[in-house]
C-alpha cells in the first residue's frame, strides 16, 4: 500500500506540473504590456532572484563597457537609447508580388518569454511569414587594413523553435547604399553575412563574404563549407545561444557556438567558389572529334546466341502436376451481390445509373477450397534464361575519356589577402521566417577577442549558468516537456484518473470487507478494549498470534465453560482436533457461535 501511495503522489506531481506549467508561463507573459513594442515590466529594475549551484545569487546588471573597444555594441537593456540606434526598413522587395513585398515585420524591445531577469531586454522579431528588416550604423566603421581581427558576436533565442527561416545578421558595406537605412533590403550590399539558418532538414551556419575581383571589380559571394557536425539543438531547444565569428588578418577564421569551435579553416581554401580562379581553363572552342571512342567495353561481335536459347520463355509456368481439389466449386462465383443491400430511396437512375447491390464474399466459398475458375499454381520455369546478350570484351578502339585542352585563364588573378574586405559601416537584420518571437541580444563587433569573451561572461554565460541549473530540476523538465508537447497533458490525466479510481475502489471495497468480518467473527479485533487478564492481553497484542490460534483458544475456553456450568453447548467443539483442522474451521466463511467464559473480555 505504501508503494501505491508513492506512485500516486509521483503521478499526481508530474501531471500537475504538466498542467500548470504552461499556465504559469502564460501568467508570466500576461504581466507584460506590448504597447509601443516595449514591455512594461522592463521598467522594473529589480532583478529576479537567480542562484548558481553553490546557492550564490546571480545578479544581472547591464554590462559596463568602454565604447573605444567596440565598433558596435548594444545590449538592448536601455530601450530608449537602443531604439535611437536602430532604423526599421521602409523598403519593398522588387522581385515579388506587391502584397508581400513590403518589409512589414514587427520588431519589439522586450524581455524573453523565459524570464531570468526582467531588465535583460532583447530585440524581438514578433511576426512570422513577413519580410522584416532593421539596421543600425556602427559606432565607427570597421576597416580591414589594420592588423587586427574582426570579431562578430551575438545571441539568438528561437523562442518558438524554427522550422523554416534564418536568424543571421549582415555586416553592411560602408558606401552610399547604407547612408539611408530606411531603404535597407535584400539587395543592399553587405560585406559579411553570418548566422544560423534552417528550412526543413537543411541546416546551415552561414558565413558568406563578398569578394571584390581586383582586376574587373566584380563581386562574388564566397560561401563557407558546412561544418562536419550537424547543428540542430539551437533550432529546437528554445534556449539562448551565442554565435561568434572570428576572421583574422592571416586569412584564417573560426565559427563558435556557445564558445565551442564548430568550423575553422582558411579563407583561401574552405569557400565555394574559391577566392582565386584557376590558372587554366578548358578551351571553349575545342570540340570532341566525331571518331573519338570513349567506351571501355563493347559487346563481343563474334558471339552468337545458342540455338536452344528462347528469349520469350516466361520466368514462371503453371505447375503441370497440380490437380484441382475435389471440393473446388467452379460454378460458384467468388463474390456475390449483397442480399441484404437495399437501393437508397434517393437513387436517381437518370443521374446515378442502374442500381446494383455491392459485392460481398460468397459465403459458400468459405467452407471449401475455393470458387470460380481453377488455375494451377505457378512454379519456376527451368527453361527461362532471359534475353540473350553478347558478352562484353575490351574495346580495341578505346581512346579514354575526352576532355578539352587547357588554355590560360584570361580572368586569372591571385589574391593572397582575402581578409582585406570591403569596410563595414552598419549592421542589419533582414529576415523572412515561419517562426515568430526570434530574440536577438548582445550584438557586438570588436577587434579584440578578449573583449568579446569578457562581454559574453557578463551576459550570455551568466544567463545560461542560471538556465542550465534551473533546467536540471525534475519539475522544470516536466513543465518544459508539457509546454513543448501539449498532448502529454491528456496522457497525464489518464495516468492520474485511472490509478485514483482503482485506488478508491479498492479502498471502499476494503472497508466493506472489514466491517463484514467484524460482525461475523468473535476473534479479537484491533478496536476491542484491552483485557483485564494480563495473559490474554499479551496474546491479543502479539503481532505473531495467528487467527487460528485465537480460534483454538476460544474453542478450549468454550469447552471448559461447558464443563463448569453443566449446560449443553450450542456447538460441539473438539478441543483436541489437529491444528490443520482448526485452521480450516477458522478460515471458513460461515460464522460459528461460541460461548465465551464470563471472565473473558
Amino acid at each position: 500500500m505504501r508503494k501505491t501511495h508513492c506512485s500516486l503522489v509521483l503521478l499526481l506531481a508530474a501531471a500537475l506540473c504538466l498542467l500548470i506549467g504552461p499556465t504559469i508561463a502564460s501568467e508570466a507573459e500576461s504581466n507584460f504590456d506590448d504597447d509601443d513594442g516595449v514591455v512594461e515590466a522592463v521598467q522594473d529594475d529589480t532583478p529576479a532572484l537567480a542562484t548558481d549551484e553553490n546557492g550564490e545569487e546571480l545578479v544581472y546588471e547591464s554590462p559596463k563597457y568602454d565604447p573605444k573597444q567596440f565598433h558596435f555594441v548594444d545590449h538592448f537593456d536601455d530601450i530608449e537609447k537602443s531604439q535611437k540606434l536602430w532604423v526599421k526598413s521602409q523598403a519593398k522587395k522588387d522581385d515579388i508580388a506587391e502584397e508581400i513585398a513590403k518589409y512589414d515585420g514587427v520588431w519589439s524591445w522586450e524581455a524573453p518569454q523565459r524570464i531570468v531577469w526582467k531588465n535583460d531586454i532583447g530585440l524581438v522579431l514578433k511576426s512570422k511569414a513577413k519580410h522584416a528588416a532593421i539596421a543600425s550604423k556602427l559606432l565607427k566603421p570597421f576597416t580591414f587594413k589594420e592588423d587586427k581581427p574582426l570579431i562578430v558576436q551575438y545571441e539568438v533565442t528561437l523562442q518558438e523553435g524554427q522550422e523554416c527561416g534564418g536568424a543571421y545578421i549582415k555586416l553592411l558595406s560602408a558606401n552610399k547604399a547604407t547612408d539611408d537605412l530606411t531603404k535597407f533590403n535584400d539587395k543592399t550590399p553587405y560585406t559579411i553575412m553570418f548566422g544560423p539558418d534552417k528550412c526543413g532538414n537543411d541546416i546551415k551556419m552561414h558565413f558568406i563574404f563578398r569578394h571584390v575581383n581586383p582586376i574587373n571589380g566584380s563581386i562574388t559571394e564566397k560561401h563557407c563549407k558546412k561544418p562536419k557536425d550537424r547543428l540542430e539543438e539551437p533550432f529546437k531547444d528554445k534556449l539562448p545561444h551565442l554565435y561568434t565569428l572570428i576572421v583574422r588578418p592571416d586569412n584564417t577564421f573560426e565559427i563558435r557556438v556557445d564558445h565551442n569551435i564548430i568550423n575553422e579553416g582558411s579563407l583561401l581554401t574552405e569557400f565555394t567558389p574559391p577566392v582565386n580562379p584557376p590558372r587554366e581553363i578548358d578551351d571553349p572552342e575545342d570540340k570532341k572529334p566525331e571518331d573519338w571512342d570513349e567506351r571501355e567495353k563493347i559487346p563481343d561481335p563474334t558471339a552468337q546466341k545458342p540455338e536452344d536459347w528462347d528469349d520469350d520463355a516466361p520466368p514462371q509456368i503453371p505447375d503441370p502436376s497440380a490437380v484441382m481439389p475435389d471440393d473446388w466449386l467452379e460454378e460458384e462465383p467468388e463474390m456475390i451481390p449483397d442480399p441484404s443491400a437495399v437501393k437508397p430511396d434517393d437513387w436517381d437512375v437518370d443521374m446515378d445509373g442502374e442500381w446494383e447491390a455491392p459485392l460481398v464474399d460468397n459465403p459458400v466459398c468459405e467452407k471449401v477450397s475455393g470458387c470460380g475458375k481453377w488455375k494451377a499454381p505457378l512454379i519456376a520455369n527451368k527453361e527461362y534464361k532471359g534475353k540473350w546478350r553478347a558478352p562484353m570484351i575490351d574495346n580495341p578502339n578505346y581512346r579514354g575519356k575526352w576532355s578539352p585542352r587547357k588554355i590560360p585563364n584570361p580572368d586569372f588573378f591571385e589574391d593572397l589577402t582575402p581578409f582585406k574586405m570591403t569596410p563595414i559601416g552598419a549592421v542589419g537584420i533582414e529576415l523572412w521566417s515561419m517562426s515568430n518571437d526570434i530574440l536577438f541580444d548582445n550584438i557586438i563587433i570588436t577587434d579584440d577577442l578578449d573583449v568579446a569573451i569578457d562581454y559574453a561572461a557578463k551576459t550570455f554565460d551568466l544567463k545560461r549558468k542560471y538556465i542550465d541549473k534551473e533546467s536540471d530540476t525534475f519539475l522544470n523538465k516536466v513543465m518544459q516537456y508539457g509546454k513543448d508537447n501539449p498532448w502529454s497533458w491528456r496522457i497525464a490525466l489518464v495516468l492520474i484518473v485511472t490509478p485514483l479510481a482503482f485506488f478508491f475502489y479498492r479502498l471502499m471495497s476494503g472497508k466493506k470487507d472489514t466491517t463484514a468480518t467484524d460482525k461475523k467473527t468473535d476473534a479479537v479485533q484491533p478496536d476491542d478494549k484491552p483485557s483485564d487478564n494480563k495473559e490474554d492481553s499479551t496474546e491479543e497484542s502479539s503481532p505473531k498470534t495467528k487467527k487460528s490460534d485465537l480460534d483454538v483458544k476460544d474453542a478450549a475456553d468454550a469447552a471448559d465453560n461447558e464443563e463448569d456450568s453443566g449446560k449443553d453447548s450450542t456447538e460441539d467443539v473438539d478441543g483436541g482436533a489437529s491444528e490443520e483442522k482448526e485452521t480450516e474451521e477458522s478460515t471458513t466463511t460461515k460464522p460459528r457461535k461460541r460461548r465465551v467464559r464470563k471472565d473473558a473480555s
